[in-house]
C-alpha cells in the first residue's frame, strides 16, 4: 500500500517523453526525445529555449493535445488516460493558454461565449459551490483576469479588443474552470512592453491567491528571471540544463544557456555570444552532444583545453532528471564541476 500523499508529489509530470512525426519522405522527426519534467501545485515552471527546440511540443504533449510516441505523461502520479473521459478530466485541472490569441479567439463569438464555452463543457454551473449562475462564473473569470467591469465586455468581438485584452480573455476562459495548474505558450510575445508587465503580474497574482501552478513555455530568459521558481532548458528536443531559476541564471552551466543569457538586455556583465547557424533538422540529429556543431566552447577550444572535445563530437549524454540538483547535459560542464568539486 502507497501511504504518499498525492499532495506532496508533482501535480504534471513526463516520463521519458518521447515524440517523432513521421514526413511524407519516411523520415521520423524527433520533436521530443526522452523529456523528464514535472510542476508542482503553486509552481512556475518556465520552459526555455529557441524555435524548434520542442517546447511548445512540450506543452502541447503535457495537456493531452499530443500523444507521446514513447514514454508517458502523469497527472498526480497516475498515467494520462486518452480517452475523450480521460482528457476532459485532465482539462478540468490543467488549462492551455495559447500564444496567438487573435488566431485562438472564434472571431464570430463574443467574449462572453468565450469565457462561457468551457463552463458549459465541464458543467461548472451544476458544480459550482456558491451557487453561482452561468452570467456570474463568466463575469468572475474576466474581473480575475483584470477586466472590469466585465459586463461590459460581454458582447464585444474579439476584432474590437486590443492584443492584451485578447490575452486576458484567454486567460479567463482557463480561469473560469478553476484550474490546478495553467500551461501559458509564449504569453507575451506579441505584446508591447507595458502590456507584458501586467500579463506576467497577473500570472503571479493568480499563483498567490489562487495557489495555482503556471507553466510558461518562452525564448525569453528575461521573462523566466521575472516570473519563475524553476527552468527547464530545452535544444533539440531535449532538456539540455534544469535547476532553480537563481541556479540557472546566474551560474549557467551548458554553453546553450550561456549564449541565451547573454543577449538578455537585463544582463549587461556578459558579452553577448552570437550562436552560428539555425538549429539542426530534428530528423538527422547530431552524434554526441546534439548541441556540438553550434557550441561555443567547442569552437573556441574551451572543450578541447580539458580533453572533451571528441566526447562532445562523438558520447551521447544522460536524460536529465525532472527534479533534484542542478544540473546540465553538457560533457565540459561535467569535468568543470568535478574540478570545481576537487578544488
Amino acid at each position: 500500500m502507497n501511504d504518499t500523499d498525492p499532495a506532496d508529489g508533482p501535480l504534471l509530470e513526463s516520463r521519458g517523453v518521447q515524440v517523432e512525426f513521421v514526413a511524407r519522405s519516411g523520415h521520423a522527426a524527433r520533436a521530443l526525445d526522452s523529456v523528464d519534467v514535472s510542476v508542482r501545485r503553486g509552481e512556475v515552471l518556465a520552459i526555455v529555449g529557441e524555435s524548434g527546440s520542442g517546447k511548445t511540443t512540450l506543452a502541447r504533449t503535457l495537456v493531452g493535445l499530443q500523444r507521446p510516441t514513447t514514454g508517458e505523461v502523469l497527472l498526480e502520479g497516475r498515467p494520462l488516460v486518452y480517452s475523450t473521459r480521460g482528457l476532459r478530466r485532465l482539462r478540468s485541472r490543467v488549462q492551455m493558454v495559447l500564444q496567438d490569441a487573435s488566431a485562438s479567439l472564434n472571431p464570430r463569438q463574443t467574449v462572453y461565449e468565450s469565457v462561457a464555452e468551457g463552463i458549459r463543457l465541464h458543467k461548472r454551473v451544476a458544480s459550482d459551490v456558491q451557487g453561482r449562475n452561468e452570467g456570474q462564473l463568466v463575469a468572475a473569470a474576466l474581473a480575475e483576469a483584470g477586466l472590469r467591469p466585465p459586463e461590459r465586455l460581454f458582447l464585444r468581438y474579439p476584432h474590437e479588443l486590443s492584443g492584451g485584452q485578447k490575452q486576458r480573455v484567454l486567460i479567463a476562459g482557463a480561469l473560469a474552470l478553476r484550474p490546478e495548474l495553467i500551461l501559458a505558450d509564449e504569453p507575451v510575445s506579441s505584446l508591447d512592453a507595458s502590456i507584458r508587465g501586467e500579463i506576467l503580474a497577473l500570472l503571479l497574482k493568480l499563483r498567490e491567491e489562487l495557489g495555482m501552478g503556471v507553466v510558461v513555455v518562452t525564448h525569453d530568459l528575461g521573462l523566466a528571471w521575472n516570473i519563475a521558481d524553476r527552468i527547464a532548458v530545452m535544444y533539440l528536443g531535449r532538456v539540455v540544463e534544469c535547476g532553480t531559476t537563481e541556479e540557472v541564471l546566474t551560474a549557467p552551466k551548458h554553453p546553450y544557456t550561456q549564449a541565451l543569457l547573454s543577449v538578455v538586455p537585463e544582463i549587461e556583465h556578459l558579452e553577448p555570444v552570437v550562436l552560428t547557424g539555425e538549429v539542426p533538422d530534428p530528423s538527422r540529429i547530431p552524434t554526441g552532444c546534439r548541441f556540438h556543431p553550434r557550441c561555443p566552447a567547442l569552437a573556441d577550444g574551451s572543450a578541447e583545453s580539458v580533453g572533451v572535445a571528441q566526447a562532445c563530437r562523438a558520447e551521447p549524454l544522460e536524460v536529465l532528471p525532472a527534479t533534484g540538483d542542478h544540473r546540465a547535459a553538457c560533457h565540459l560542464a561535467r569535468v568543470l564541476s568535478t574540478t570545481e568539486r576537487v578544488g
